[in-house]
């Protein structure tokens, strides 16, 4: 399976959990502090997001050209499809965008991002792996690494979401 049909599958996961949340539950923060639901929807769709400028940057050759491969680190985190067990702050660049969203807002945010990513593979065909955007924590990523990004993020962020509704109730 492709890493775009691996987002597309993740993120119909976070649109059927949407639709088993009410919108006091969605916005209230956990007892144990952190995010609300809202919060982590928030983040997804912004990061997601400017992930997918970053990709775009990339295929349009407007990114940086780099030769250089990405850290032995990234390139595991990419490999294994999974962040080492630690807990990890928001980059500064996302944490302002990070807020309590509707339900409504959330559901249209996840409808964008899903032709978003759907129409993404076109580009490909003129991939150059040296056309790199900087990511604030993995350093410089190509267009692929990019796409495998998001899919890496967004299973890491449906586990937060499950352990915050199981801790709501």
């Amino acid at each position: 399976m492709t890493d775009q049909k691996k987002i597309l599958n993740s993120l119909k996961f976070y649109s059927a959990f949407l639709k088993t949340v009410n919108e006091e539950n969605f916005v209230r923060t956990p007892a144990s502090g952190g995010w609300s639901l809202a919060e982590v929807y928030s983040h997804i769709l912004s990061a997601n997001s400017l992930s997918i400028v970053a990709i775009a940057r990339c295929l349009h050759k407007t990114a940086t050209l780099k030769r250089r491969k990405a850290d032995w680190r990234v390139r595991l985190i990419l490999f294994f499809g999974r962040f080492p067990p630690v807990k990890y702050k928001v980059p500064e660049v996302l944490e302002a965008s990070v807020k309590k969203i509707s339900l409504e807002e959330t559901a249209n945010g996840l409808q964008k991002l899903v032709r978003k990513i759907e129409e993404i593979d076109k580009g490909f065909a003129k991939f150059n792996p040296h056309y790199k955007a900087k990511h604030p924590r993995l350093g410089y990523l190509d267009a692929r690494q990019w796409l495998r990004f998001i899919y890496v993020h967004s299973k890491h962020h449906e586990r937060q979401l499950k352990r915050i509704a199981k801790e709501l109730g």
